[in-house]
């Protein structure tokens, strides 16, 4: 991580949450804890360290920290001795966790004005482990500041809202998406980027989840299956494995799903522009096959039988109507 990296610029997007957070520092009325709640992915834990890095940073400048102060240079390092991360094990933030963080705290911060703990996935957060948190979390010990993260779509319960600033973040665009991406993997194709901002509906976290789990390549192998380029002979098993591939994804499969949409139309487009006056009736036929699908899985039919009609449904031959692969 480069020195312009501690710089607000560095977070795509998100102009509301650092204007907010600007001028609470350059007031000084720093409230005792805050709560960044947008969707998943989106810069939330980003801004929690950009912003720790500029309340400790000895020489801040207009844009965020310096990068080249002792603390700066121990931020970028990862290894701030007042910079603390609490993230959930197991799908949970255990009670024995948050009563620990609470009795350090009672210390003042090692070598810095403040120190910064950010807590990832509040919503995440038992009754239980919630109550231990509230005393502290309502009047946190002197020069400690708390900062919560939480995805938007998720219930965080009331007595946490209450006793903090809430910060709102919001999806990106595309253009904001496919910058995070080539930022993040210098090496992705022009083709992989194009794939990954379709499926990260605003969000590079999603996006880069997506690719190490390696969404992109089944995506790849679901468009040859489609496009017709297997061979009559090993069609069959060809759609059946990618159809077992596509069971497998779980929560994702919706994603694909999104994907397989977008590819149809974007196929009729290119059909309707070159004068292939039967495209809107194949292009019903299979945006009805996805509709389906999704009726089925909301069902909690079988995934893999699910995914094998599906897949049949989209390759079957409707007249006048031959889709190609678009990237």
């Amino acid at each position: 991580m480069t020195e312009d990296r501690l710089l607000f610029p560095g977070l795509q997007g998100q102009e509301k949450a650092k204007t907010l957070l600007r001028r609470v520092t350059e007031s000084r009325r720093l409230a005792h804890a805050y709560l960044f709640r947008g969707p998943d992915g989106v810069g939330k834990r980003l801004c929690a360290y950009l912003f720790g890095a500029f309340l400790n940073c000895l020489e801040p400048t207009g844009n965020g920290a310096c990068g080249r102060c002792l603390s700066c240079r121990k931020y970028l390092s990862g290894n701030h001795p007042d910079f603390i991360v609490v993230s959930p094990e197991s799908g949970t933030i255990k009670i024995d966790r948050i009563r620990e963080l609470c009795r350090s705290l009672s210390y003042p911060p090692y070598e810095s004005a403040m120190r910064i703990v950010v807590m990832e996935d509040v919503h995440l957060l038992r009754t239980e482990a919630a109550n231990s948190l509230l005393k502290t979390l309502e009047e946190p010990p002197a020069q400690n500041l708390l900062i919560l993260t939480a995805e938007s779509s998720r219930t965080v319960l009331p007595t946490i809202l209450s006793r903090c600033q809430i910060i709102p973040f919001y999806g990106l665009n595309d253009e904001q998406v496919k910058q995070v991406l080539q930022d993040k993997e210098p090496v992705l194709s022009e083709e992989e980027v194009r794939t990954l901002v379709l499926m990260a509906a605003g969000s590079p976290g999603l996006a880069l989840r997506l690719r190490r789990e390696g969404i992109v390549s089944l995506w790849q192998e679901v468009l040859t299956v489609l496009s017709g380029q297997v061979d009559e002979a090993s069609r069959i098993s060809a759609v059946l494995c990618c159809a077992e591939r596509l069971a497998e994804l779980k929560e994702h499969l919706v994603v694909l799903f999104d994907l397989l949409q977008i590819w149809v139309r974007d196929g009729l487009l290119a059909q309707q522009q070159a004068g292939v006056t039967a495209a809107v009736d194949g292009a019903r036929a299979r945006l009805n096959a996805i509709d389906r699908a999704r009726q089925r899985l909301a069902r909690n039919c079988n995934r893999s039988l699910v995914c094998e009609t599906l897949l049949f449904d989209l390759q079957a031959t409707v007249p006048g109507v031959s889709f190609k692969v678009h990237h």
